[in-house]
């Protein structure tokens, strides 16, 4: 999970402070002199039972602000959940941040929510609601359900809408076959501020129509098949890269409108791209205007700090033993799939939210009732939200950020799994990198770290990703992990990248990875585009290229990349020489494939590999092409011989490159 930093920093002045700055001093009376708010609703007393017993998977079409027709009148209907409020009304720029002159009124069924509708007012306003709470606090907050915010460091809400005339109904009614299963999925991680920045001004982030512009192309030429954000929420800090968010329902404002941001969408899903979302569910910051004490009290975390707050972030956990908190989080999951037509939730930290005592020590933690460390409210949480997922969007999925053995955590909930889609294999990831990062010298005696694996690759639906969190924090770039010069570097990494495209599940990685950026990654830089000037890095790129064009064309990659049908050892006993060898198989069995890893910098000629089947073989991709910027050992087209090895009645002789990989498939 990311390491998300956090504000140690006072909140800066909000909109509504900046209004009131002259009339500080002066006491803001609460009690109405006149009043402008009409009653009126959008809820129901259905829609009321289902919110307060954790089932409305829909709220962002009741609460918050929208602009509706009263009478013939257009205006603005308010509607947010304080049940430990004794006061609230409606402060923004249409009234001068007067506390007294907008109160809503309380709904007379217990519900806790307050509502009423203000003539006149739409799109563009500026506000925030201030609450009396019945602790005697005054405070002034950001609605929970605003679909649009203020730039930061403004924090008040704007009245917004997310009325967009969608022209991706082609990917929408097909989109099934790329999101499936069965079905290749390379994702191209990235972090929108940082990505690409303006060349003229690097200080200046990009928009959601600039980035479109260059990244669809880009992803759409490198044979990426989908795109992962990392969180593009509205959150108040930067360097949190928008893992402690605020504003739920809102794309950030940094970046332009939510329409802008739909447009990216629609045109990543024009050119057959998909669009992943990272989501966080586990924690969130206390800023003052944010969710922490909305109304004054423990309403969307636990009161106690055992259950509510998170020593590593510095942040806040949500209730999700409470019903309404469980609606909150489940519409919001629901509102980006729906709104937004994102294809999938890739959810944050999920590892921390399963466990009670998750980075806590004895006494820290309050056990679950029957004393266990399982956090039961979180997995009922889970079950029921890819339920609804699933049931509402087949085809989308939901992928997990988990890094123990929890078990099931891809498994369908009828089998008694949490009911995720995937899950990252952040085991496969750590052994690998630690693996690659050894000099080849040393590698005979560490084999199992590139083999061990795939003893439980097939527990779960695995993801194998390379992410942001590898290179931050003095972990240094993927390139810089890597031993050796220059050429054994590259050399390496391509290998590595064979590696993953080539063992089962799908795969993710993240901006700059694909062209051996040498620093690691800074979110206030662009990416060092300049570095595709050079032939090595110029070489990484049109070898992951190469890798996503065979991931997407060889169905034995992608068939049977759940199942231990879609695999098989040829070959794991060659230690000395640092050598593998397995097949990938599909549906098709003409069309299985051979892979070969030499993970030494010694070519190796006249190696015998044993052959399932006889015939002509064609090398389909081999890592050290000189276009890759490797030093052309090629193989080409290999006839079988019957000579028996590996437990074969056929083998092949090939060349092996220096740290090198080469698929075969059967002419």
């Amino acid at each position: 999970m990311a390491k998300k930093a956090v504000s140690t920093k006072k909140e800066k002045t909000t909109s509504t402070e900046q209004e009131t700055s002259k009339n500080e001093s002066q006491e803001v009376a609460v009690t109405p002199t006149f009043n402008k708010v009409e009653p009126f609703s959008l809820l129901t007393d259905y829609d009321i039972s289902l919110f307060r017993s954790g089932k409305h998977y829909r709220l962002y079409e009741k609460l918050g602000s929208h602009v509706v027709q009263n009478q013939g009148v257009t205006g603005t209907l308010f509607a947010v959940w304080a049940p430990n409020a004794k006061y609230v009304s409606v402060i923004g720029t249409f009234n001068g941040w007067n506390r007294g002159e907008h109160p809503l009124n309380p709904r007379w069924d217990g519900s806790g929510i307050w509502e009423g509708w203000i003539p006149n007012i739409g799109n563009g306003e500026v506000y925030k609601y201030f609450i009396a709470s019945n602790t005697g606090a005054d405070i002034e907050k950001g609605d929970p359900y605003a679909l649009r915010w203020e730039h930061p460091p403004k924090t008040a809400s704007i009245v917004w809408d997310t009325w967009y005339e969608w022209k991706d109904q082609d990917w929408m009614k097909t989109r099934r076959a790329a999101n499936n299963l069965n079905a290749p999925q390379s994702v191209y991680e990235l972090h929108f501020g940082s990505w690409k920045r303006d060349p003229s001004n690097p200080e200046r982030c990009l928009s959601y129509g600039e980035v479109a512009d260059t990244l669809v192309p880009y992803v759409k030429e490198m044979g990426f098949t989908h795109v992962e954000f990392m969180p593009i929420m509205e959150h108040p800090y930067e360097p949190s890269w928008g893992y402690q968010i605020t504003g739920y329902f809102a794309a950030s404002s940094r970046f332009g409108t939510p329409q802008e941001f739909m447009y990216l969408i629609e045109q990543l899903h024009i050119n057959g791209i998909g669009v992943i979302l990272d989501w966080v569910p586990s924690h969130y910051p206390g800023d003052a205007h944010g969710l922490f004490q909305f109304d004054g009290t423990a309403l969307y975390e636990h009161q106690d700090p055992r259950e509510g707050y998170h020593p590593d972030w510095k942040s806040y956990i949500f209730n999700y033993g409470r019903y309404e908190v469980r609606s909150f989080l489940i519409s919001n999951a629901i509102f980006w799939l729906d709104r937004f037509h994102a294809d999938g939730l890739r959810v944050d930290a999920v590892a921390s939210m399963l466990y009670r005592d998750y980075s806590r020590n004895a006494g820290e933690w309050v056990p679950n009732v029957f004393g266990g460390r399982e956090n039961l409210e979180v997995i009922s949480l889970f079950k029921e939200l890819n339920e609804e997922i699933y049931r509402s969007f087949p085809d989308t999925q939901t992928i997990a950020e988990e890094s123990t053995a929890f078990p099931g955590v891809s498994r369908p909930v009828y089998t008694g799994g949490l009911g995720f889609g995937m899950k990252w294999m952040m085991g496969w990831m750590n052994d690998t990198l630690r693996y690659f990062s050894k000099d080849p010298m040393y590698r005979k005696w560490h084999q199992n770290d590139v083999t061990f694996s795939l003893v439980y690759a097939f527990s779960e639906n695995f993801m194998l990703p390379f992410s942001h969190d590898e290179v931050v924090y003095g972990k240094g770039s993927l390139i810089e992990k890597m031993p050796g010069d220059e050429w054994r570097k590259f050399a390496n990494l391509r290998l590595m990248y064979t590696y993953m495209f080539t063992h089962p599940g799908t795969k993710l990685l993240f901006m700059g990875g694909e062209f051996a950026q040498f620093a690691e990654w800074n979110f206030e830089k662009s990416l060092d585009w300049h570095l595709l000037g050079n032939q090595p890095n110029k070489g990484m790129a049109e070898c992951v290229k190469g890798l996503n064009n065979l991931y997407r064309s060889e169905g034995a990659l992608f068939d049977k990349q759940f199942s231990p049908d879609g695999f098989e050892w040829i070959d794991t006993s060659d230690r000395e020489n640092a050598v593998i060898v397995y097949a990938r198989k599909g549906f098709n069995e003409k069309e299985n494939l051979l892979v070969v890893l030499n993970f030494t910098p010694v070519p190796r000629s006249n190696y015998r590999i044993g052959i399932p089947a006889a015939g002509t073989y064609v090398e389909v991709f081999n890592s050290d092409k000189q276009e890759y910027w490797g030093s052309g050992t090629l193989n080409g087209e290999v006839h079988t011989q019957a000579i028996a090895s590996h437990g074969k009645e056929n083998s092949i002789e090939l060349t092996l490159p220096p740290l090198g990989a080469i698929v075969f498939k059967l002419k």
